[in-house]
């Protein structure tokens, strides 16, 4: 075939390329180069780089990858950290794909001959009768050429991760179907360091490989004698705790039932939010009960906050919001995305607060979700969040009339028997009632109910929940009390005065030991719950007579008794756990009651800077960064006004009036 002429070349080239293109280049050529970029395809083929046919709801690429096809704008997109980290799953799921897919194909092509002697089958050589070595294969079992590897598999419950599924297994051993995709283990290895027979360092690892080898149902790790160790350093003897008694890991009465040995949640939520409630789980939750997490282990998330995102649709929206706040402030996240995100669900959490409450229903649902939109807020956040938002006092009216009409103050009072355990939402009620009332200059809400609690010296659970002994809280309830009647003008100064002074007798009467205030560690660096428990009731104390100081006529933080106790303070600070694994966020109202009465040359603004360096970035957030900036313009006012001689005292209430701060500080 001749080639055509050079006039037809040029004007078949000039048709289909740019003009740009050679004059020379054959028309096939020049069409190959010619592409046009898709700016339509779902973002998971984008990342890949990957031409994408734009199927819908999954485009062929993604399905058969077993990938997320996401043709929505993903969180992960705007940020590289999170592309990359993003991109590197995406391997991981082909990686796990394509060996699926090929231990399908050995499945398959050899059904007929038994693997290995780990994981034996069934074979013509095992039966006597020629009957049963004729019989062929069902098409539905998974040994058959036939069988279908990609139908979707069938289960009967699932773990807490809605996506995974966990696979049936046959009791009879001899009968176990190769699954074709593979088990992830993990091994948790200890070690333990000595020096001349003294316990040191502990380290804990945890490997993780696959097998194709399906565990035994129910299986358990065997028990050895010299592991024996761990139950009886730990809760058998009085090396660990120094004689304290063991704790009760069955103390609260949670609303969704006593604890379980394992906790199986099935959480419903939309694709989209699949990452706020990942993060909210791995991220936030360590953060919102980290003294109950010391008295019982793994009760907040299986017995509090799982069973709630399983159940309670508000809660979830509750919480979904709360992990959008933590993900904007710890990863500097800006945009209309992230902001959608925390006011969809927030708008959402009052929608079924106040649909549920005009159908008068689910009373403690509804409950649980008003104390989760209140004291969750504390752990997160920075200071100049300037979203809208509903008060945190205006959820706990709300709070307040569902405690009533569930009668748990009742209950609270004639349950006072030793063996009833106390309602997990009334004890984080009665904790945000009695510290949230000093923040509002009134009385709390249920102090009748302390005070007869105090004289029967009966237990409402918030030391278990958060570290400061039940009596020393019904104390700085009655000083709430004397507050908000000196506020309102309802006493005279030698009435109070007179109150003050049984108040401090009160308070003189559950001092301890100086020697009983030891540093809450074990021999093997494990906290004593019930040593840090006796430091934090000492912190709080201390505070509490600062606060009862304050309220005397013409109080002055220039005062010698007020100084003392702030260097009381600032010792005893020494005892509580710091850093980012440490208890600052769980002395928040202490150290602002503390700091409020400091002076420029006082030691506790140091001790203070020293923790906030420990925190590091977390000092930020929280209760615990509201109350860093509140203080620092509280100390700007004051040291202004003892510069100028005027000699004013400055209240920490009135500058957050000036600033128009609403911080719930506990």
């Amino acid at each position: 075939m001749s080639p055509p002429p050079p006039a037809q070349t040029s004007k078949s080239a000039t048709t289909v390329a740019p003009k740009t293109a050679p004059t020379k280049a054959s028309p096939t050529k020049a069409a190959t180069k010619m592409h046009r970029r898709s700016r339509s395809g779902c973002f998971t083929c984008r990342l890949r780089r990957k031409k994408c046919d734009e199927g819908r709801s999954q485009c062929k690429a993604c399905k058969h990858l077993g990938l997320k096809c996401e043709y929505k704008r993903p969180m992960w997109w705007s940020n590289n950290d999170q592309r990359k980290q993003e991109k590197e799953n995406i391997k991981n799921i082909i990686k796990r794909t394509k060996l699926t897919e090929k231990t399908a194909q050995i499945g398959t092509s050899c059904a007929e001959t038994p693997p290995g002697l780990s994981h034996s089958l069934p074979t013509s050589a095992t039966y006597s009768e020629a009957t049963a070595r004729t019989r062929a294969p069902s098409i539905d079992s998974q040994h058959s050429p036939s069988y279908d590897f990609n139908q979707p598999l069938s289960h009967d419950y699932y773990d807490y991760h809605p996506h995974i599924a966990s696979p049936s297994y046959d009791t009879n051993a001899h009968y176990q179907p190769f699954h074709s995709t593979p088990y992830e283990v993990d091994i948790k290895t200890e070690r333990q360091m000595f020096v001349n027979d003294i316990p040191t360092r502990r380290d804990s690892t945890i490997s993780t490989f696959s097998t194709y080898q399906p565990p035994p149902p129910q299986v358990t790790l065997p028990s050895f004698p010299e592991d024996d160790w761990i139950n009886e350093d730990i809760y058998n003897t009085g090396d660990m705790f120094s004689g304290e008694e063991g704790l009760d890991l069955d103390y609260f009465d949670f609303s969704h039932g006593n604890p379980q040995a394992s906790q199986q949640a099935l959480i419903q939520v939309d694709d989209c939010d699949r990452p706020l409630l990942d993060h909210f789980i791995d991220n936030v939750l360590l953060l919102i009960f980290p003294i109950l997490e010391v008295n019982q282990h793994g009760s907040a998330r299986s017995e509090v906050i799982l069973p709630a995102l399983e159940s309670n649709r508000c809660y979830l929206h509750c919480c979904l919001s709360v992990s959008a706040i933590h993900l904007k402030s710890t990863r500097g996240l800006q945009g209309e995305q992230i902001d959608n995100d925390i006011l969809r669900h927030r708008c959402a959490t009052i929608t079924e607060l106040c649909g549920a409450l005009n159908n008068d229903s689910n009373h403690l649902q509804i409950l649980e979700a008003t104390l989760g939109m209140i004291f969750f807020q504390c752990s997160v956040g920075r200071p100049s969040d300037a979203l809208p938002d509903v008060p945190w006092h205006a959820h706990f009216e709300a709070a307040t009339s569902l405690v009533r009409k569930l009668e748990l103050p009742h209950a609270m009072i004639h349950d006072n028997n030793a063996q009833m355990h106390p309602p997990f939402n009334m004890t984080l009620a009665s904790w945000i009632d009695i510290l949230g009332a000093t923040m509002l200059g009134r009385s709390p809400q249920f102090a009748d109910t302390y005070r007869e609690k105090n004289q029967s010296g009966s237990t409402s659970g918030l030391c278990e929940l958060m570290g400061c002994e039940d009596s020393m809280m019904y104390l700085i309830s009655e000083i709430a009390c004397l507050d908000a009647l000196k506020s309102a003008n309802g006493i005279n100064d030698m009435q109070l005065c007179q109150l003050i002074g049984s108040l401090g007798k009160s308070l003189d009467m559950t001092e301890v030991p100086p020697e009983s205030l030891t540093l809450p560690y074990s021999a093997t660096g494990a906290i004593r719950p019930r040593q840090l428990s006796r430091n934090m009731t000492a912190i709080f104390r201390i505070a509490a007579r600062i606060y009862l100081c304050s309220l005397v006529p013409h109080a002055s933080k220039e005062d010698p008794t007020m100084q003392t106790l702030i260097e009381r303070f600032v010792s005893n600070l020494a005892l509580i756990p710091h850093g980012p694994d440490g208890f600052d966020r769980s002395i928040v109202w202490p150290l602002l009651i503390a700091g409020s009465q400091s002076t420029s040359r006082s030691i506790f603004r140091q001790a203070l800077a020293g923790r906030m360096g420990s925190l590091g970035e977390q000092a930020e957030f929280g209760s615990f960064g509201r109350m860093v900036r509140l203080l620092q313009e509280v100390w700007c006012q004051s040291d202004e006004a003892d510069r100028a001689g005027s000699g004013q005292n400055v209240h920490w209430r009135d500058v957050m009036q000036q600033k128009g701060w609403d911080f719930l500080l506990i």
